[in-house]
């Protein structure tokens, strides 16, 4: 029988399957193609040179601003620091005018500045086929070989935790997607805050990257920023390179008010919902202390939402007082948000 998938990510099973036949290739690639990691790590001699990939494929406004900071976010899980971007702009044949184009050029640049980016190539073209357009970042950073963050150094009894709150894109994006829809059922406050969310709380976990690694360094073993599949698949894709198990404590997983008002008419829910803007940080119990200290400081939220457990006792976490195994969301939560021309009634 022939096997089809929905949208979003291929199956983690299916695509770790994929991955593991791919041949070795060049010794200095240090992380190569692996679930739940967040990018390539290259050794260049002095210095790792971190190279990342990813698209746009479901936000139409302020397409730009998304892309620079979905790429960067990654880069930065590993320790590095975003430096040159490369784009390509695939725009559709029958919506794309000047001053559109200029708007998504204005944008790149922005946010590129922003992070101290610099956008150094790419491709444009009008494509046939399209109905939205599609962009494909293709970024890299640099770090000092101590600064890498590998994934595999987590070890049961390492802390979870989670900056600001979950679901911060999903959100935005339904707001600014699908906000025709929802102004008679969100209060129009809310729905503009929402639409805020690409920049406050933000899509960007560059900074929170930061603070956490210069307050605690060697005692962060990993970070990731989970992106399709929400909170939950970013959690199974961390506990998977890690090889470990994970225990979740559901209660505290914050859900900004916001995310609950603009889930509810799609029946949503946020914990499979598009999460950049959160970062999930692994560390030691002797060095939470110093990384939520920084985080506050510097006006980021940060909670512990869990720890970590020999991958024998799998994946869990407590919910409404009852301990469940962790769902999978095969299919990101936002596809409900376009699945139908309107909300259900």
């Amino acid at each position: 029988m022939k096997q089809t998938f929905s949208a979003g990510k291929l199956p983690q099973a299916f695509l770790e399957r994929l991955l593991l036949k791919l041949p070795a290739g060049d010794a200095r690639v240090r992380i190569g193609p692996r679930v739940g990691e967040d990018a390539a790590v290259i050794d260049m001699g002095d210095r790792y040179l971190v190279a990342k990939t990813d698209p746009i494929t479901f936000a139409t406004d302020r397409i730009g601003r998304y892309l620079v900071n979905i790429n960067a976010n990654d880069v930065a899980c590993m320790g590095a620091d975003p430096k040159w971007l490369l784009v390509t702009c695939l725009l559709p044949e029958h919506d794309t005018d000047a001053a559109g184009v200029e708007s998504l050029f204005d944008d790149l640049s922005a946010a590129c500045s922003e992070l101290g980016i610099t956008l150094c190539g790419g491709h444009t073209e009008i494509t046939l086929g399209l109905d939205r357009p599609i962009l494909v970042g293709q970024l890299l950073g640099e770090m000092e070989k101590e600064r890498f963050v590998d994934k595999r150094n987590i070890r049961p009894g390492d802390l979870i935790l989670l900056t600001k709150g979950i679901a911060i894109e999903g959100t935005c994006v339904i707001a600014r997607e699908r906000g025709d829809f929802l102004q008679e059922r969100v209060i129009g406050k809310v729905l503009e805050k929402a639409r805020g969310f690409l920049q406050d709380p933000g899509i960007s976990v560059v900074k929170d990257a930061r603070v956490a690694l210069e307050a605690a360094g060697r005692d962060i073993h990993g970070m990731h920023d989970p992106t399709e599949g929400g909170l939950v698949q970013g959690v199974r894709e961390l506990a998977t390179r890690a090889d470990v198990g994970i225990r979740l404590e559901g209660e505290k997983i914050p859900v900004l008010p916001e995310t609950e008002a603009l889930a509810a008419p799609f029946g949503i829910d946020p914990m499979g919902l598009l999460a950049s803007g959160s970062l999930l940080i692994a560390v030691t119990p002797r060095g939470e202390g110093r990384v939520r200290d920084a985080l506050e400081g510097a006006g980021i939220p940060c909670v512990r939402i869990g720890r970590t457990c020999p991958a024998e006792q799998g994946l869990k976490w407590d919910r409404g007082g009852r301990e469940t195994v962790l769902p999978e969301f095969v299919s990101d939560e936002l596809v409900k948000a376009f699945a139908k021309e309107k909300p259900p009634t």
